[in-house]
């Protein structure tokens, strides 16, 4: 791909957009979040697909348990916002992680990436919001290389580059994936975790004040963040981040109300938890600040 049309395909976008979600949503409370702000930012994009990525840790017993987890997640999301027409469109993701930066996983949501994203073009690009592990995308690009120039990859994942800590949970899960996104130049857009979507955080009095007994949808994603923080800092001050929102406020954002970025060049993730840094890299965009409380009023206004 050209620098020109690289460039144009990582300016925000201005217009309504088609986008498919990739998400390992059991896996912690702010993926229902991210569906729902999704699903329900009507005026500004059309949620295509949505994709169960693999994950493990306490809440599965491997990646495709994990993986499988968030596939009933989703469908209880989807159902809950009154989108039903949507569940013919989830797919499951990756049973495992790559085996290498070569081999692709097959996986329903493998496939329809491929299929759907060769219906876009450069000026018309399908957005691709990953807020796991990126998996399924890295798949889908090692099988059918041909999509990079019709998608905009969006990814929470890694940390900030001024960490030089890659060592994040969607990130060190599948550290092939995380450099094949890296490395083929499809367009990029990263959210980082630590140091820049960290700050992205609520409470209890305001998901309260703001969401519980408002619909069922609201409802449903602030009592499960209430009840997960509870589980573990019952009695104390406690504040959640709900990371997964900020991907999609990528393509809700309009002149920079929500999201600060910039083009730099890509960096390595290593498999050794660090970046490696070298400017004669292809150009992508870095998210590296959160305006909190406009995103926040956007997020609880579109859910009510």
């Amino acid at each position: 791909m050209d620098q020109l049309t690289l460039i144009k395909m990582l300016t925000p976008p201005t217009e309504k957009v088609d986008m498919v979600l990739d998400t390992d949503a059991y896996n912690e409370i702010d993926d229902q979040f991210a569906i729902a702000y999704a699903l329900k930012s009507t005026d500004k994009l059309e949620v295509k697909a949505l994709y169960a990525a693999p994950f493990f840790n306490s809440k599965s017993t491997g990646p495709k348990d994990g993986m499988e987890k968030s596939y009933d997640e989703i469908k209880k999301i989807v159902t809950l916002a009154g989108r039903t027409d949507m569940i013919s469109a989830i797919y499951r993701g990756s049973e495992n992680y790559l085996p290498d930066e070569k081999t692709p996983v097959e996986s329903e949501a493998m496939r329809d990436l491929i299929d759907r994203a060769r219906k876009y073009t450069s000026d018309n690009p399908l957005y691709v919001v990953a807020i796991g592990a990126i998996t399924n995308v890295a798949s889908a690009i090692i099988a059918a290389p041909d999509i990079i120039d019709k998608i905009v990859i969006v990814w929470l994942g890694g940390h900030s580059w001024e960490s030089d800590d890659t060592h994040e949970f969607n990130m060190f899960q599948d550290v092939a994936a995380a450099r094949v996104i890296f490395g083929c130049g499809a367009p990029l857009v990263q959210l980082p975790c630590g140091g820049v979507v960290s700050s992205f955080y609520t409470t209890k009095p305001e998901l309260e004040y703001w969401l519980v007994g408002k619909n069922p949808l609201a409802d449903y994603i602030a009592k499960n963040a209430i009840a997960e923080a509870e589980s573990y800092a019952a009695g104390r001050v406690w504040s959640r981040v709900i990371w997964d929102v900020t991907a999609i406020a990528y393509l809700t954002d309009r002149n920079g109300k929500y999201l600060q970025s910039r083009l730099d060049y890509a960096p390595i993730p290593e498999y050794d938890d660090h970046y490696s840094f070298d400017r004669r890299r292809h150009m992508m965009r870095y998210v590296y600040g959160i305006r909190r409380d406009a995103l926040m009023g956007d997020l609880f206004n579109s859910v009510l």
